[in-house]
């Protein structure tokens, strides 16, 4: 399957390629600078007056990290990124004392986090969005240039090249050229295109990072200053003469600057509400913004009403009524960015602001896979959506996240983490950001966002001949707790419940019952529960596992069954002799009244001769096993005597 899919990629590279190489060709100004427009990187880049700095805070030691474990299928991709980084140059093999794991084995990504915590950050600024934009009155034609892999563009400075050092399967590697994922990418990438266009900045020519908007018809400059620097750009993502375009979020034309569409098409797409529920659940949204628009009420009295007693639904929706007024404001970039996340099992909703305005919303549903994602993962798919959408915006800026999961405020210090909060990290650890716990109204929006699919439910529900609301075949349970209370306590307090756990307890509901939140009203109604919690025990998996021998009969445990009636050849107890690592176990009859060396006797005829000389033998401490004949023997043997806990006999098997 694997070998299929490689080949279809393959094949539709090769057309799109070739598609590509038309479209150039029809573009007199993309001829004329072909060495601008490479299919790949040519090569390392020339020395340039600006170097990637790695500078540490004092004191810092070097830093190494053990390898993430990965498939077979994951070391072939990364075996083909190395040799491919390695012919261009971009890493060589090293012997520094440093070493980060990679993380992403389809773009070669390092977890550089460790490192980013002790490097000191570079205070260069970065351009501020609202001042771009100012320099773009009065332009009706308009360019874009992205540039090719923009950090491999520029050299790190030879001495701090080993602390790039990352760890493989097949050896340890450094980069030479600047890697994606360092804290400092951003702003010293931004030195050098500031240098190149220096003439032309505020003139025809914005530059954000590898971002180039070119607002005259003198593009031949600015690619003849690409060419003299040997900066290359990717065609793909170039646009030339074009009388709108979207740059950093807005849509720019010789109107002026207006917000992208598709910022606000998560409201303004919001689905007809049908029940009451869904009506309190947009104007939740709406309303939590009310200072902002103007004539609020008498725009939402129409949706408000649908809340009354008997009102009857007629399918209005007014959302883009409450949007035609400006909402969205323009982001401030000296402001701190604030975002909003939130996430449940229909969908992913945020919402980016600055001192309580609104600069964009965005939602999303869930895709099959993500159905599966317990639910730490749904909430850090929240905030790695909401850095990927809003990145024009958030990266190089000092940013806020507030969600309703306690636990992603350690997500940074985390030390066991699976693949793909692994790829989420390398992304999120390019911003500079926190991460807050915020369970409060602040989060109502972003809530509202990631459940709007509830209304994709309503064709489930149904209602009977006597009123019985049922979803599927599930009776629908009113909002009431004493309803909820009642049906809680008859699964679980009665006589024939017999105080379920959770589980099953759910299980058996949601056969006849349905209400939002039914699972968790559930486990914590079984967690309160008194009678579970005095009489159930408390069941724990011991913190300390004793070490297994590697061979079998190295180790041994022995221990005596005694008060057993008496055979007729004398014997009134059995003395247990246990291998612990295959627990092949001997039983041998014996009598209470025996001495030290007859129990040696049977011991040297009944397992030595059998199994050998073991190394160590555990035991409880009585007073055959303490006696001085006993240690003698086994320090002749060299047999290593241990002892059990006292009152614990798990510890001898």
């Amino acid at each position: 399957m694997a070998g299929k899919w490689e080949s279809a990629h393959q094949v539709l590279r090769v057309i799109c390629t070739g598609w590509t190489l038309d479209l150039r060709d029809g573009i007199r100004i993309v001829c004329d600078y072909p060495d601008v427009f490479p299919d790949e990187l040519p090569g390392m880049p020339p020395d340039r007056d600006i170097e990637f700095l790695i500078e540490l805070l004092h004191g810092t030691a070097p830093i190494a990290m053990r390898q993430y474990r990965m498939a077979p299928i994951e070391h072939e991709e990364v075996k083909k990124n190395i040799d491919e980084l390695l012919a261009k140059g971009y890493i060589r093999p090293s012997s520094s004392p440093w070493a980060f794991p990679d993380t992403d084995v389809k773009r070669m990504c390092v977890d550089y986090r460790a490192l980013n915590k002790v490097t000191i950050k570079n205070k260069y600024p970065l351009p501020r969005i609202d001042d771009l934009f100012d320099q773009l009155q009065g332009a009706c034609v308009f360019s874009k240039i992205d540039l090719r892999s923009g950090y491999h563009q520029l050299k790190i400075r030879p001495s701090d090249i080993p602390k790039t050092a990352f760890t493989t399967k097949y050896g340890l590697y450094e980069y030479t050229v600047m890697s994606f994922g360092l804290t400092n990418a951003p702003a010293y990438f931004m030195q050098p295109m500031n240098s190149v266009f220096m003439d032309y900045l505020d003139k025809f020519v914005v530059v954000f990072i590898d971002d180039i908007l070119i607002y005259s018809k003198t593009e031949a400059l600015v690619l003849q200053r690409l060419r003299e620097h040997q900066l290359y750009a990717k065609f793909s993502k170039c646009e030339f003469w074009i009388d709108e375009v979207r740059f950093l979020g807005h849509v720019v034309s010789k109107g002026g600057i207006a917000v992208d569409p598709s910022k606000v098409s998560t409201v303004t797409n919001w689905k007809v509400p049908e029940i009451p529920k869904e009506v309190r659940g947009f104007l939740g949204l709406a309303g939590y913004y009310r200072r902002f628009i103007e004539n609020f009420s008498r725009i939402a009295k129409p949706m408000t009403s649908l809340l009354e007693k008997d009102a009857e639904f007629r399918g209005q929706m007014h959302s883009k009524l409450l949007l035609m007024t400006p909402v969205l404001t323009l982001p401030d970039q000296q402001k701190k960015f604030i975002v909003y996340c939130d996430a449940s099992r229909d969908g992913l909703g945020c919402v980016l602001m600055q001192e309580g305005k609104v600069i964009a919303y965005a939602s999303r549903q869930l895709r099959k896979h993500e159905l599966n994602y317990p639910t730490h993962d749904l909430e850090l798919a929240a905030v790695e959506h909401a850095l990927k959408i809003w990145r024009h915006y958030l990266y190089g800026q000092r940013c806020e996240i507030y969600t309703d999961h306690k636990s992603l405020k350690y997500i940074f210090t985390q030390n066991e983490l699976n693949m793909r909060q692994r790829r989420w990290l390398e992304l999120i650890k390019d911003y500079d950001m926190e991460i807050h716990y915020d369970p409060g109204k602040a989060n109502v929006v972003a809530d509202a966002l990631s459940r709007k699919s509830y209304a994709n439910m309503a064709p489930h529900f149904r209602e009977d001949e006597r009123g019985t609301l049922w979803y599927k075949n599930r009776i629908c349970v009113p909002n009431v707790d004493s309803i909820e209370k009642l049906i809680l306590s008859e699964a679980h307090d009665t006589a024939y419940s017999i105080h379920p756990g959770s589980t099953k307890m759910y299980y058996d509901l949601k056969e006849r019952f349905w209400w939002y939140g039914m699972k968790r009203a559930v486990a914590e109604y079984v967690a309160i529960c008194d009678t579970c919690r005095r009489v159930k025990a408390n069941i724990e998996t011991s913190r300390f596992i004793t070490a297994v021998e590697e061979w079998k009969w190295e180790e041994i445990t022995m221990d005596f069954i005694v008060g057993l009636p008496r055979t007729q050849k004398g014997y009134n107890s059995i003395w247990v002799v246990v291998d612990r690592l295959t627990k092949v176990a001997h039983f041998i009859p014996v009598n209470t009244t025996y001495s030290g060396a007859k129990l040696a006797e049977l011991y040297i005829s009944r397992i030595v001769c059998l199994h050998g000389v073991p190394k160590r033998i555990i035991s409880d401490r009585g007073s055959q096993f303490t006696s001085r004949f006993w240690e003698q023997l086994h320090n002749s043997l060299d047999t290593k005597l241990r002892f059990s806990t006292a009152y614990h006999p798990q510890t001898d098997g």
